[in-house]
């Protein structure tokens, strides 16, 4: 085994004649198979790290008043399609709201599907951001089957589904990008 693991240390001195010095005296170096391992070991690690972060799980809870919807249009389209994170609900309080494919007038479907937190529930608003730049917004009836029914755009365009809970808590349960699918 001598020659697969070597250890030096590099000390840096001065003789009386004024000329530097430098010796080893310890150094890690690996040859062969360890040099394999470790580098092996490093790179598994490094990719443990980076998957740690991506472990999440997204769930979709949400409830509401039945539909009712309004409209107002809004100057900056572009910002509003950008998803943004959602809120970490309680198991005590997880309900579902599906947002569906749109159909072939760009009409998206929102539906209220229940959950553990269902009677806690006091309204499900949905807000729709269109690729023209107008802001939509639905209320959802907070018994399971309710739904609403958005009129978005043949683009791409962002549903928000937002829950506000008997205890006054309000999360934000979905936040998705509901694409027009063309024929193909």
């Amino acid at each position: 085994m001598a020659g697969w693991v070597r250890w030096n240390m590099r000390v840096n001195w001065h003789r009386d004649d004024g000329i530097e010095h430098k010796d080893d005296i310890l150094r890690l170096t690996f040859s062969g198979m360890n040099n394999r391992i470790f580098l092996s070991l490093i790179l598994l690690i490094c990719a443990a790290l980076a998957i740690a972060g991506c472990t999440e799980t997204q769930t979709t809870p949400a409830a509401s008043p039945a539909g009712t919807a309004t409209g107002s249009s809004g100057s900056s389209a572009a910002a509003n399609l950008a998803v943004s994170p959602t809120d970490a609900v309680p198991d005590y309080n997880m309900v579902t709201v599906n947002v569906g494919e749109k159909d072939y007038l760009g009409n998206i479907p929102v539906i209220f599907q229940g959950g553990m937190g269902q009677i806690h529930v006091k309204k499900i608003d949905v807000t729709l951001y269109r690729s023209d730049g107008q802001v939509k917004t639905a209320t959802i009836g907070i018994n399971k089957g309710d739904q609403a029914e958005l009129e978005g755009t043949k683009q791409t365009d962002r549903v928000v589904v937002r829950v506000s809970m008997d205890n006054g808590q309000s999360y934000t349960i979905n936040d998705v990008q509901s694409p027009y699918r063309t024929r193909q």
